[in-house]
């Protein structure tokens, strides 16, 4: 088979050779599938061998991939990977059909298995080529087969594609693992703190640093579009927006603006951006056109409007603002510019970002001397607090609005060192709660697209 190729900074590109593979009839998939509508779920036992390699360092590879597969599909909450050491069968052929007794006798329902080769695509450069299956244990059934190729030193995508292509097979909804994460990495003394933007992806690997920390930054955003990241940068103690374009590791500045200029956000076909600036001493938000620089006012209030996140269908904007007393969240419908209130509950609400999916907004909220971060619907019904902590801020959702990231800190105790902001993520259910590490503080996160 001839394999496309994908380049280091484009997507992996899928070959698939479906339910046909070693005799299995068309037709005759099996409907393994995790409900991830039902609240908390069982997670799903899934087996998952090294990947068979054409050679020793292919082999190698394999078992790394193998491991990433692993770590991505178990991070989710939604699937329970076997131990290795329970493994009756030991793979040692790709092509051949797996013995499913010995996979159901560990109560295993899923099996991943692969290989690692290795090609050129006519010129010096070495290409890897990775095929894997996914397997209805339970049914002893084929449920996809699909080939990768890419740079050689480019696997660990090529292995959160694979997460992907497994989780969507089987929740029937789009994965999150060949995606990135925007951040703030923060350095030094409470009262000198150096802040950096920063890159990762979603699993932590692959960390660098995308400013020097000569100036201060804050709130990236990732566009939905692409790989491009808007954030403010404060030079000469003067706020620019600046965009960032990942894949080419360029830099430009969006405009200079006087006075203050808070949260800019992206439209959801990335073409705007919506942003809260303070004119004359009122604080309203406005939409700039990225391509033209034009800028619409959408608020004319004499309260504070700031945090604008828009639907994704674009038609309405929700909002935090303190015009109602205190600060409250608010749905604007663009087209005629009618505002109302949602948030109800007691307390304050700020940093509301609407769901890639739509059907749920996460905010911050602050009560009692304590922050929490939940979820509502768009009309403020269905309030739900996912997690609460001494500071907890700046939720931003997974591309498949099934999980959220944030960063948090603890109470400072008297005797004991300052600890810093770290970065969590949490699914819907509010459980499945974990760290997802960096080398330094971190704050501010932005959850990229799904790469392409």
């Amino acid at each position: 088979m001839n394999l496309p190729t994908f380049r280091r900074v484009a997507a992996a590109l899928l070959v698939g050779w479906g339910a046909c593979a070693l005799g299995v009839p068309e037709g005759a998939q099996a409907q393994l599938r995790v409900d991830i509508t039902r609240g908390h779920v069982a997670p799903l036992p899934v087996a998952i061998p090294d990947f068979h390699g054409s050679d020793d360092r292919a082999r190698r590879i394999g078992r790394d991939m193998a491991q990433v597969v692993a770590d991505d599909l178990r991070i989710s909450g939604l699937f329970r990977t076997i131990d290795k050491a329970a493994f009756i069968e030991s793979p040692s052929d790709f092509d051949v059909q797996p013995r499913f007794p010995d996979w159901r006798v560990i109560n295993a329902q899923a099996l991943i298995s692969g290989h690692v080769g290795f090609a050129s695509d006519g010129s010096d450069k070495e290409l890897i080529r990775v095929r894997f299956r996914l397997w209805d244990v339970i049914a002893s059934r084929q449920l996809l087969g699909l080939a990768l190729a890419t740079d050689s030193d480019n696997w660990r995508r090529i292995a959160h594609r694979i997460a992907d292509q497994v989780y969507e097979r089987i929740t029937g909804e789009g994965g999150y693992f060949d995606t990135r994460i925007a951040y703030i990495a923060e350095s030094g003394p409470a009262d000198e703190r150096r802040k950096r933007l920063a890159i990762m992806d979603q699993d932590g690997a692959n960390n660098r640093y995308l400013t020097d920390g000569a100036n201060l930054v804050l709130t990236p955003r990732f566009s939905p579009t692409d790989q491009t990241i808007t954030f403010l940068s404060y030079a000469n103690e003067a706020p620019q927006i600046r965009l960032f374009d990942i894949e080419k590791g360029r830099q430009s500045v969006l405009g200079d603006f006087p006075g203050m200029t808070f949260a800019p956000r992206f439209s959801p076909d990335g073409k705007s951006l919506a942003m809260s600036m303070s004119r004359e001493g009122n604080s309203d938000i406005y939409l700039m056109d990225v391509g033209s620089r034009a800028v619409v006012r959408l608020t004319r209030h004499p309260a504070i409007d700031t945090s604008p996140s828009l639907s994704p269908n674009a038609a309405n904007m929700v909002f935090n603002s303190d015009r109602g007393g205190d600060q409250q969240l608010y749905v604007m419908d663009i087209g005629t510019r009618d505002v109302r209130r949602i948030s109800q509950g007691p307390g304050r609400y700020a940093t509301p970002v609407w769901s890639p999916r739509g059907d749920l907004i996460a905010f911050t909220k602050l009560r009692d001397g304590e922050f929490s971060i939940g979820v509502m619907r768009p009309d403020g019904s269905g309030e739900r607090i996912l997690v609460g902590e001494f500071l907890v801020e700046g939720p931003t959702w997974s591309p498949n609005g099934r999980s959220l990231l944030y960063f948090k800190m603890p109470r400072p105790r008297a005797g004991q060192t300052r600890v810093g902001p770290k970065l969590y993520a949490i699914d819907l259910t509010g459980s499945n709660e974990r760290v997802v590490a960096t080398p330094e503080d971190a704050s501010d996160p932005a959850w990229s697209p799904l790469r392409r």
